[in-house]
């Protein structure tokens, strides 16, 4: 096989007309050559963090997606899936993800569960870590959330690490707003990146001291702008990741979005494609190739440089998507799950206080973090309620993996007007995580998810709309067009309902993400993530 274009030779910066032969996948020759053709040739994009699971897609179904945009490879942590079905968990996103030609990389989950301060569906230890690290198929030690336990020394945290040191593997960082000492004794232990920056200084300060920076901008957490002004200087250590992207905005693009985002910022296109393709396959080691003799034949061909819009995308020599067309097809797989708990009752959700201030998590659009702000209570026959009015709304989280009560708090800034919004997508440990303006709706909604053992819905007095959820409780069974459809109905319903948030339910997903500051909420109750310990909703 022949393909000619323009050669984007990155790490050598120039661009030339020449040819590329391929023979039983690998690339046998680049070379200058003239023609007519206009396009552009260069390696594939590679997205350097995120979880296949908060696409709501299997590996397979996001895999059809993902290569139209140009994406050939993913670094992907199966720390979801992990947090409901452990190794059995890891194990079927690998097997799923090898009947694709995408090339996912996974790493093993280092925090399963991520905290003991909530209830997750399964384990994965040192001696699990070790197991899986000996893997082939796993290429790092995923994002270590636990950075109290790396500071302090915990003496479990530290056996994860080493094992990933003995088979010469990466450790994956996870530090927001980590600063001073407290990030030397974190970079000491042997943690060389984070994608959960969130401003200028904090990244700067990583980079300086030798952290390589992943800039991330998901359907939830954008930190693009905050970061890439540091790019011009820094780009030999940075990359581009998602993190988390719903299924909806998959459909839309992916890595190519950021640097078409970059170049209209001005940066140097070669920077920009080395932060999006090359220094990904380097800092992780990944087979994939990046446009040179004797590699594989994973690149791709672009309408030019600026909007990237992708026309073929070749993995191992094979093309598999073309002018935004997949030829990819659907595969069967075992649908594994982990929900066992019964049906609430409206009596569950009740808050019995005379408390006259509450301690409230307000959640910031397009950020993972989240402040702690005092309001008023809203008192009725004893029962501290939803105050509409003042957006300070009801919130639950709901243990699914047995019977248990409730967690209840209140959040601002969901903006909801009537009903409720549910979701079985609560990071870490995927509990059932739902907020409303009713005991009433907010114990529909989370009936409703229920019912259907997993997935994201929205109720009303007069409708109520589900996205089931089969997989693990957090995975769709179906393609992504028909799930990204639903996620999109969904989504406008949500905003009908009165949410003015973004990706209203990618940031209700996160509301129980304990490690990350300040408050939040799980199945054990109201937490703060500074002080590390729980707290109480109750002002007194």
């Amino acid at each position: 096989m022949q393909i000619q274009g323009n050669i984007v030779d990155i790490e050598n910066r120039r661009i030339f007309k020449g040819e590329i032969v391929v023979e039983n996948g690998k690339i046998t020759s680049v070379k200058e050559s003239n023609h007519t053709v206009n396009t552009f040739i260069l390696p594939g994009f590679v997205d350097a963090h995120i979880h296949i699971e908060s696409s709501m897609l299997v590996p397979s179904e996001f895999a059809k997606i993902a290569l139209t945009h140009g994406t050939v490879a993913t670094v992907s942590d199966p720390h979801e899936i992990a947090n409901v079905l452990g190794v059995d968990g890891v194990n079927f996103m690998i097997e799923n993800g090898k009947k694709v030609p995408l090339k996912f990389n996974f790493g093993t989950p280092s925090c399963v569960p991520a905290t003991s301060f909530e209830s997750a569906g399964a384990v994965i230890d040192a001696n699990d870590i070790k197991t899986l690290l000996e893997n082939p198929e796993i290429k790092y030690l995923a994002e270590m959330m636990n950075y109290p336990g790396v500071i302090y020394q915990d003496e479990e945290v530290l056996k994860k690490i080493a094992w990933a040191k003995h088979y010469n593997k990466p450790v994956d960082g996870h530090a927001p707003g980590l600063r001073g000492k407290d990030l030397d004794a974190y970079i000491a232990a042997g943690i060389y990146t984070d994608h959960e920056c969130f401003t200028y200084e904090e990244a700067l300060e990583k980079l300086q001291k030798g952290m390589k920076v992943i800039i991330r901008e998901g359907s939830a957490a954008k930190n693009f702008e905050a970061l890439i002004d540091l790019l011009p200087e820094h780009y030999e250590n940075m990359m581009f990741c998602s993190d988390d992207k719903h299924p909806d905005d998959l459909l839309v693009g992916h890595i190519n979005q950021l640097c078409e985002r970059a170049v209209a910022k001005g940066i140097d296109v070669f920077k920009v494609l080395n932060t999006a393709c090359v220094n990904p396959v380097k800092h992780y080691n990944l087979d994939v190739g990046l446009l040179n003799e004797g590699d594989t034949a994973d690149f791709i061909v672009v309408e030019d440089l600026e909007k990237f819009k992708v026309i073929q995308t070749y993995i191992n020599g094979e093309l598999v998507a073309e002018n935004g067309k997949s030829f990819v097809k659907s595969v069967d797989f075992e649908v594994l799950n982990n929900f066992n708990t019964d049906k609430k009752k409206n009596s569950d959700f009740e808050f019995h206080s005379a408390s006259e201030k509450i301690r409230v998590i307000e959640a910031l659009d397009g950020e993972l973090v989240t402040n702690e702000i005092e309001a008023n209570s809203l008192i009725q026959e004893g029962n501290l309620v939803s105050d509409v009015n003042n957006d300070i709304l009801k919130m639950t989280v709901v243990n699914r993996y047995k019977n248990a009560e409730p967690a209840v708090a209140f959040i601002k800034n969901f903006g909801l007007k009537e009903g409720a919004i549910a979701s079985s997508v609560g990071h870490d440990s995927h509990n059932i995580i739902a907020v409303g303006v009713s005991d009433e709706a907010i114990c529909k909604a989370v009936n409703l998810l229920i019912e259907n053992k997993g997935g994201i819905c929205a109720v009303t007095h007069s409708e109520e709309k589900v996205v089931p959820l089969p997989v693990a409780g957090i995975m769709s069974d179906q393609p992504a067009e028909i799930i990204g459809k639903a996620y999109a109905e969904l989504d406008a319903m949500a905003k009908k309902m009165g949410s003015k948030l973004r990706a209203p339910y990618m940031t209700l997903s996160f509301m129980a993400l304990l490690v990350i500051p300040a408050l939040k909420l799980s199945d054990k109750g109201l937490f703060d993530g500074n002080s590390f310990k729980f707290t109480s909703v109750e002002i007194k």
